[in-house]
């Protein structure tokens, strides 16, 4: 997503890396390429959230060497990042072999969504050795329900293993009604060690025809973004864009945004078995290895789905490409106030160390 390019400030290298993989990507702000991709290594999953549609179990892994061949189409169709997901992607026995072609052909970054409850330490280590540069990890609860497993309960103690990995490692969990009591917690203790978190307002699929649909609007979702916002406000590690925010807080409260969606465009999904989907709810029946830079551009237009839309990285790259300086200078504003809130701490730190040593 495009705020995983704009990200926090935690450290003047950190920074410095930073800003270089953005000189690198600027040019997909304005040029026809696309800039991102999803690939779905399984349509499997071990689990069963009761919001989710992106999953089947009854379909066998797909072949691995299929799974390169969309990979080399991706990447020659220019695209920087690539995520892979599923169902569940660490599923696929070869995962880690995936993880390492993709890096092979040169994409800038790659990374992976996860529930980790198959995650290992081990794993984790073959991920790292692959060149895997981001986990999301899935958590929507402290505790789990039958509504959705996915709690940080469950996962807490792999937290732990990412603090000698070079993976950058991500919580994400959705605001539903089963999950809004315990996000803030959730929050919280993410951000207590020192993970980046954020939490999002989740669509209600119930009608099956994969258009998103919001529950109702409910204040406790409202009132958690005003907590991320106030958090992210004070410099501490949300993981999302000022836009992005505003945007959810905009759609809970029936404020139209003015937008247009690149689905298709700068950012597209490529299903298990090859299929082009502009993304994770709009299908097409073309094939990866069959699209073109023109069709690609042909998808530049706004979509008659994108009101409410709740698929959250396409928003988000839509509303950077569609506003670059506006959106680029929105999240760098916030990026000097956060190092500068960071000086300040470290700055109090260090008064604090010299009074106790004097």
């Amino acid at each position: 997503m495009i705020e995983e390019t704009i990200g926090d400030l935690p450290s003047a290298q950190t920074e410095t890396v930073k800003t270089m993989s953005l000189l690198r990507e600027a040019p997909r702000l304005y040029d026809t390429k696309p800039w991102t991709a999803h690939l779905y290594l399984t349509d499997q999953c071990n689990l069963d959230c009761h919001y989710c549609n992106e999953y089947d179990n009854s379909v066998p892994h797909p072949n691995t060497e299929d799974l390169k061949k969309y990979l080399d189409k991706i990447r020659e169709l220019g695209c920087l990042r690539i995520g892979f997901q599923g169902g569940e992607p660490l599923m696929h026995p070869d995962v880690v072999e995936l993880v390492r072609h993709a890096k092979q052909l040169g994409f800038l970054k790659v990374s992976m969504s996860t529930n980790a409850f198959l995650l290992t330490k081990p794993m984790l280590a073959e991920l790292a050795d692959a060149g895997l540069d981001s986990l999301q990890i899935s958590v929507d609860r402290m505790t789990p329900i039958e509504a959705t497993r996915k709690s940080l309960k469950t996962v807490r103690h792999k937290l732990a293993w990412f603090e000698d990995s070079p993976i950058k490692l991500v919580v994400a969990g959705v605001l539903f009604h089963d999950s809004v009591d315990q996000a803030g917690e959730v929050i919280d203790e993410c951000l207590k060690e020192g993970v980046r978190v954020h939490c999002r307002v989740i669509h209600d699929d119930l009608v099956n025809d994969r258009k998103l649909r919001l529950y109702p609007a409910v204040d406790g979702m409202r009132r958690m973004l005003d907590y991320q916002e106030d958090l992210k406000r004070r410099g501490e590690k949300i993981h999302t864009s000022w836009r992005l925010l505003q945007y959810q807080k905009d759609m809970l409260a029936g404020k139209p945004t003015e937008w247009s969606c690149v689905a298709g465009y700068k950012y597209f999904f490529v299903s298990a078995q090859g299929q082009f989907w502009l993304c994770s709810q709009v299908r097409t029946d073309k094939h990866i290895l069959d699209i073109t830079p023109e069709d690609l551009v042909s998808y530049n237009h706004p979509k008659d789905c994108q009101d409410g839309c709740g698929v959250y990285c396409t928003v988000d790259m839509s509303l950077a490409v569609n506003d670059p300086i506006g959106y680029v200078g929105g999240e760098a504003k916030g990026m000097v106030r956060d190092g500068l809130i960071q000086l300040r701490r470290k700055a109090t730190q260090l008064t604090e160390r010299a009074a106790v040593g004097g």
